[in-house]
Formats: C-alpha cells, sequence, structure tokens
C-alpha cells in the first residue's frame, strides 16, 4: 500500500529514514513509542534536520476547527512523521497518516514502525495537497 512520493523531498525522506535506522539499530523493538519518538529527538539534529516534536495542528470541518491533533514530528516545517511500536502496521495506519497530511495540507509524510525486528517504513504523499 505504499504509495508514490515527490522526488524533491527524497533527501529528506532518506535522512529521517536514516535517523530513524540509527534509533531502531541502538534500541531494537520492544519500547513504547514515547521511547523512540524521545531517541528519535535526539537523533534527528545529527542528521542535520530540524523539528518541532508533537506539533498540534487544527482540524477544520466546512471552515471549522472541530478539534486538534498532533503530529509526532513535523520535519524541516514540511514533512510530517508519524510514529508507531506495533507488531504489526494495519492499512488503517497508513490510512490514518495520509489522513492527516490531507487535514494539515502537507505534500509528504513518513509512518515509521519501530516495533517489529526490522524497521518498517512508508513514505506517503498527499494527492489533494493545495500549494
Amino acid at each position: 500500500m505504499e504509495q508514490t512520493f515527490d522526488k524533491k523531498h527524497a533527501d529528506l525522506t532518506r535522512r529521517i529514514i536514516g535517523a530513524a535506522m540509527e534509533v531502531h539499530n541502538r534500541l531494537g523493538p520492544g519500547f513504547q513509542e514515547l521511547i523512540y519518538q524521545r531517541a528519535l529527538a535526539i537523533e534527528l539534529p545529527h542528521h542535520e534536520l530540524s523539528f518541532v516534536r508533537e506539533f498540534e495542528m487544527p482540524i477544520f470541518y466546512r471552515e471549522q476547527q472541530i478539534g486538534t491533533r498532533r503530529v509526532d514530528f513535523l520535519v524541516e516545517n514540511i514533512i510530517s512523521v508519524e510514529l508507531k511500536a506495533l507488531t504489526k502496521l494495519e492499512d488503517v495506519h497508513l490510512a490514518q497518516a495520509i489522513n492527516y497530511l490531507e487535514a494539515y495540507n502537507l505534500e509528504v509524510g513518513l509512518l515509521i514502525n519501530f516495533g517489529t525486528p526490522r524497521l518498517q517504513f512508508h513514505r506517503l504523499q498527499n494527492k489533494r495537497f493545495k500549494p
């Protein structure tokens, strides 16, 4: 179910995935999501990436704000990064990450799962992105 992504963000997504791989290589699977989030916050600067952790974004319906959602990381102000620590990713997790891209009008996102023996990641593109 992995989607194609805009090549102009390939370098950034590759660096983010590299940072996540370093965290996964050092910690392995089995921790709670928060532990991986904290470790990734330490690792991202080593890959020369700026970010905001738990960036709160409003959710709108018919031009009315109906709530907020926190994305785990907003990297370089353009890429959302959602983390999971699950033994198995389901289609609903991918759909949720794509939904956040659409709700926030972000072009590219990553869904990264630390809960398996081998790091899982999906690059996602918002096909409804409005520049």
